[in-house]
């Protein structure tokens, strides 16, 4: 197979396109891409400092490699999770200290264990949220405060178009209208000590990220997947995407971007106006004391919460 615009030997075939590409050609699109998606969707300036949440996979990696390229000022947080099993945690931190010194970037560790004394599958135990529950809540408030310390202006993390479409598909299935509203490939901060977050990669698919990170030598986590992902919502709505779009090339892509030509159908919820802030860390809640805190402290979690797709660190 030849390359659409050099004649080259192909490396990749996007069948949504019908465009296969040569590398160079292929890395020139995938960037191209990135940047209409950051311009289309108004997602950064160059005056922002980003800090990119980092997991050590493909996605989160990619990402920051390309902000890189881009000129972006970007540094990255870490959040070892404490997951021992398949020595998860350990490998994916390794991967994004390697790639951080190959940069000449900044990345900060934070070790949820050494703050604060309990790693996810610790925190799980003690909760009646699912792990999956209880680690979205603990990447959530992390990532904020260590974008809060650092005087960050926006939190970028690798959700590409697969994770949003994925999670498009199951809060339509379950109707769920405010998740829906707050779905987009940027969402505003509806509180001062939070910033906004970005989905720079939210066009690509994560055959596009793989391939973009193997072609530009980045070492990333492909071995392992989260030992507790296993059952995740996410990952069903996937297979059935996957099935649709091997039959009909392009519908992921036409599926999430019609939803956001149609999102102001959905009302977002007025959150701000009813938050106060905890009385453990400051951080915005609606009770005295917020989700993270009481999951740190071993109080009775309430259920419910965010369905969005949880990404960095999985």
């Amino acid at each position: 197979m030849r390359c659409k615009r050099c004649s080259r030997r192909a490396v990749i075939n996007l069948r949504s396109y019908r465009l296969p590409l040569c590398e160079e050609h292929f890395l020139e699109r995938f960037v191209a891409t990135v940047r209409r998606a950051i311009k289309e969707y108004r997602l950064l300036s160059r005056e922002d400092r980003i800090l990119v949440a980092v997991s050590g996979g493909k996605d989160s990696l990619a990402l920051w490699d390309v902000l890189l390229r881009l000129g972006y000022r970007a540094d990255g947080v870490y959040i070892d999770l404490g997951i021992r099993r398949e020595n998860y945690s350990e490998i994916s931190k390794r991967k994004s200290l390697a790639f951080a010194e190959q940069r000449g970037a900044e990345l900060t560790v934070v070790d949820l264990r050494e703050e604060y004394g309990r790693s996810v599958p610790g925190l799980a135990r003690r909760s009646t949220r699912s792990t999956c529950g209880v680690c979205g809540i603990v990447k959530r408030h992390i990532m904020d405060s260590v974008a809060l310390r650092g005087n960050y202006t926006v939190l970028a993390t690798g959700h590409n178009l697969d994770d949003e479409a994925s999670v498009l598909l199951a809060n339509l299935l379950r109707w769920q209208t405010e998740l829906l509203a707050r779905q987009a490939p940027r969402l505003e901060a509806w509180h001062p000590k939070l910033r906004p977050k970005v989905k720079p990669l939210c066009l690509l698919t994560e055959r596009e990220t793989a391939a973009y990170a193997v072609l530009r030598g980045i070492d990333y986590v492909h071995e392992l997947e989260c030992p507790y992902s296993e059952r995740a919502t996410t990952i069903t709505m996937k297979e059935a995407l996957n099935r649709i779009e091997e039959r009909s090339p392009g519908t992921k892509l036409y599926f999430y971007r019609e939803f956001l030509k149609r999102r102001e159908l959905f009302r977002p919820p007025q959150r701000a106006e009813e938050a106060g802030e905890c009385e453990v860390c400051g951080f915005p809640t609606t009770s005295r004391r917020c989700a993270f805190c009481r999951l740190v402290e071993g109080q009775p979690s309430r259920q419910g919460g965010n369905q969005n797709n949880k990404k960095e660190g999985e």
